[in-house]
């Protein structure tokens, strides 16, 4: 089947400053994908691309089949768009926004659109540049599901957003793509609302993919095991092997898609000791993304 997203051997420089270097990745239909990346890492170089805001230095993105660079108005109609911020036309009320986004998309459901506005404190003759963020945000997405749209990018959707806002947002977003016919691609700063949402995870580190790999196979395989600190452990890396080696004042922690007995003989690898206490620790989303990317 066609990706609804697909980036091939992507290269891309800000002067001499690399900023995508051999990409590659893909959205399958009817997955949700979560890009994810420290700051800088790339991310938005991307979408700006799939968005043909920037044209890449090589390589190619394609937007269900067709080159993101030269999408025909029937392809265009099929995506829907939340770029960072929520931009909107501020002149606007909702309902004045509403019909004038209908006429663009020949899918257009007004339905969809106002049930998400009934869960807002909002007139319907309130003028969008009068809302908070939150209320614009969800404007910005009451639009965009109208459309319904085959694939739809959101980047960094939750910029300003407070938490019961982001909450509502994801319960919608879920809702929308629980039938399966939906692809979406995602980023965001707030790794933790993308727990249990995402099929997918791509993660970028300084221009490169470092991880490409199903959600639910990073939640269960990827691991971190502590035990106590003594003086022959010292941090240690292998961004390739995915291997991370934290050491803690009391307790270090080797985090990998590793079981116990791998564990013990990567730390039998690395000259350590093996400690009696070694326990598996839960890891969270976030954790698991510190881990592969690093703190600082």
């Amino acid at each position: 089947m066609t990706p609804a997203v697909e980036c091939r051997d992507l290269v891309h420089y800000y002067g001499d400053k690399p900023a995508l270097q051999h990409v590659s990745w893909q959205v399958a239909p009817g997955r949700i994908c979560g890009l994810l990346g420290r700051n800088g890492a790339g991310k938005t170089t991307t979408i700006n691309i799939l968005n043909s805001f920037l044209t890449p230095r090589a390589g190619d993105c394609l937007l269900l089949g067709e080159d993101a660079q030269q999408l025909s108005p029937a392809t265009k109609a099929r995506i829907g768009y939340l770029i960072e911020g929520h931009v909107q036309y501020g002149f606007f009320n909702t309902r004045q926004i509403e019909a004038f986004y209908a006429r663009f998309y020949p899918r257009w459901k007004p339905a969809i659109y106002y049930h998400l506005m009934a869960k807002l404190d909002i007139t319907p003759r309130q003028r969008i540049a009068t809302m908070s963020c939150g209320q614009r945000s969800q404007v910005a997405l009451g639009l965009i599901l109208a459309q319904q749209p085959d694939l739809i990018i959101f980047d960094d959707y939750s910029m300003g957003l407070d938490p019961g806002y982001r909450r509502l947002f994801i319960d919608v977003i879920r809702d929308y793509a629980a039938d399966g016919q939906r692809s979406i691609l995602l980023t965001s700063h707030i790794i933790q609302d993308l727990e249990g949402l995402v099929d997918d995870i791509v993660i970028y580190q300084r221009g490169r993919v470092l991880l490409d790999a199903p959600a639910r196979c990073i939640a269960t395989e990827f691991r971190g095991f502590s035990f106590p600190t003594t003086p022959a452990v010292t941090e240690f890396y292998d961004e390739r092997a995915h291997l991370r080696l934290e050491r803690g004042e009391k307790r270090s922690t080797l985090f990998g898609f590793l079981d116990e007995a791998a564990a013990r003989a990567q730390l039998t690898r690395l000259g350590i000791p093996l400690p009696a206490d070694l326990r598996p620790e839960p890891l969270s989303l976030e954790d698991t993304f510190v881990a592969l990317t690093g703190k600082y």
